[in-house]
């Protein structure tokens, strides 16, 4: 099998990983705190990144995977910039309504395609763009309901929108620049995402539910949901930083908007959530989206594979010209040397 196409099983691999985790998390968190009534979000998210980390931890004294050294000040800012993004995602969605929260989220892929134009020189064709907005319609149609608009929530959105495009733009970058695999990045960085949440966390929490996550009774049932959340979160977080770093972050974001439709879908079969026409045509929307998508990134990824192809050709012909032509040069010159004794 070519490298290529162990790449490509890697991808698959890695998206499926990604879905399947996320939908499981969604519906297990949705139990958790639905049913349950266990409203901590963000102290939560500090208790999977902690699981993650140590789970890591373990795997690496293991010999599972080997660590790498990374430039400690770029770990640490990452890895409280993506704790903060949390944060702030999980504000957005306490001070604004559930439809503008929906909002936020589509807005993470065109802010993305800006962000790395503007800043890391990449085109995106018009084709591309076309399946991205067929896809952020969808979701919209399927997703959206009431748009309620304040300042503070606003302003909390904006920055939610801006750190989280940032933080997955590096989970990318650093990847390929510091060349490190996405295990090595997340057991670097997770200690410091959980520090920031695990602070801000209890604080956010008791902001946005007026209770205390400390002062909650927890009950054998709410421990055995937390523990498998927790366990799921090690997939999630692995998952999110394979697929990041294997693909790019618009790609990550295209395939949240499918676990969206499909946390749709099992909301409705499983939990019996109500569903409507409108629905139904937003996830149809978006799934036509994200087939475009994934159809015209196969097509440009083959052209430009083609192109590197007929380039590392073109190399070795010249290559081969310059050392025929050099060795022509030598018997010439020895040939002259030849004649002259």
């Amino acid at each position: 099998m070519g490298e290529m196409s162990k790449f490509q099983l890697g991808v698959i691999g890695a998206l499926f990983l990604s879905v399947a985790s996320s939908v499981s998390i969604v519906i297990c968190n949705k139990a958790l705190m639905s049913n349950l009534g266990f409203p901590f979000a963000t102290t939560l998210t500090s208790w999977h990144l902690m699981v993650t980390f140590c789970t890591l931890h373990v795997a690496q004294r293991l010999n599972l995977f080997e660590s790498k050294s990374v430039d400690m000040k770029t770990v640490m800012l990452f890895g409280i910039l993506n704790g903060i993004s949390i944060g702030f995602l999980n504000l957005s969605l306490g001070f604004n309504s559930v439809g503008f929260y929906q909002m936020t989220k589509l807005a993470i892929i065109p802010f993305t395609v800006l962000l790395e134009t503007i800043f890391l020189k990449k085109q995106f064709s018009e084709k591309i763009k076309f399946a991205l907005l067929l896809l952020l319609v969808g979701v919209g149609i399927a997703s959206v309901t009431d748009l309620q608009l304040n300042m503070v929530g606003t302003v909390l959105s904006l920055l939610a929108i801006a750190t989280t495009c940032v933080g997955q733009i590096l989970t990318n970058t650093i990847q390929k620049r510091l060349n490190v695999s996405s295990t090595q990045l997340l057991y670097q960085s997770a200690p410091f995402q959980a520090a920031v949440l695990f602070v801000s966390g209890p604080l956010v929490d008791q902001y946005l539910t007026n209770q205390n996550v400390f002062a909650y009774k927890y009950s054998p049932i709410v421990l055995a949901f937390i523990i498998l959340s927790c366990l799921i979160a090690v997939s999630v977080n692995f998952s999110t930083f394979l697929v990041i770093g294997k693909t790019s972050p618009v790609t990550y974001q295209v395939l949240g908007h499918l676990k969206t439709c499909l946390v749709l879908a099992f909301g409705y079969t499983l939990l019996h959530d109500p569903f409507t026409e409108r629905n139904i045509i937003g996830i149809l929307f978006a799934i036509f989206g994200m087939g475009l998508y994934s159809y015209f990134c196969i097509q440009e990824n083959k052209k430009k594979q083609s192109a590197d192809l007929v380039s590392q050709m073109k190399d070795k012909d010249t290559t081969a010209l310059l050392g025929h032509q050099e060795k022509e040069g030598l018997e010439a010159k020895k040939a002259t040397k030849d004649s002259l004794v």
